[in-house]
């Protein structure tokens, strides 16, 4: 009983420095004023440009959040040395919350102006 809490106790411990998943990360506060100069074309083309590299970054801290799970598995049930290869968020995490932050800009720019464009979220 002892040795199994001592085991529950390392597990929590280890996740919690596992890597959030692309869709747990929230997006970071981007102030819609840098982008009230631009015409709604040149916001739709904002937008597209964010989206498209929140999606490359998205995967990317999918596949860490994945690497991080499998690492702390591996510690857990065989060698637990290998927690300390764990990284958890890090760089790109800050620049998808950063990205998510400025669609979220771009979105309450367009409404202000009326552009009329669509903003879709992906699952990410």
């Amino acid at each position: 009983m002892r040795n199994l809490r001592k085991v529950m106790s390392f597990a929590a411990l280890a996740l919690a420095g596992c890597a959030s998943s692309a869709a747990e990360i929230k997006p970071s506060y981007v102030s819609p004023l840098q982008y009230q100069h631009l015409s709604c074309p040149q916001i739709a083309a904002e937008a597209e440009r964010v989206s498209r590299r929140a999606a490359e970054a998205s995967g990317v801290q999918d596949q860490n959040s994945s690497r991080d799970a499998w690492t702390t598995a591996g510690a857990i049930i065989l060698f637990w040395p290998a927690a300390f290869f764990v990284k958890g968020d890090g760089q790109n995490a800050a620049e998808l919350a950063r990205l998510k932050g400025e669609f979220e800009a771009l979105e309450r720019v367009s409404i202000e102006k009326r552009c009329g464009l669509e903003f879709r979220r992906r699952n990410a």
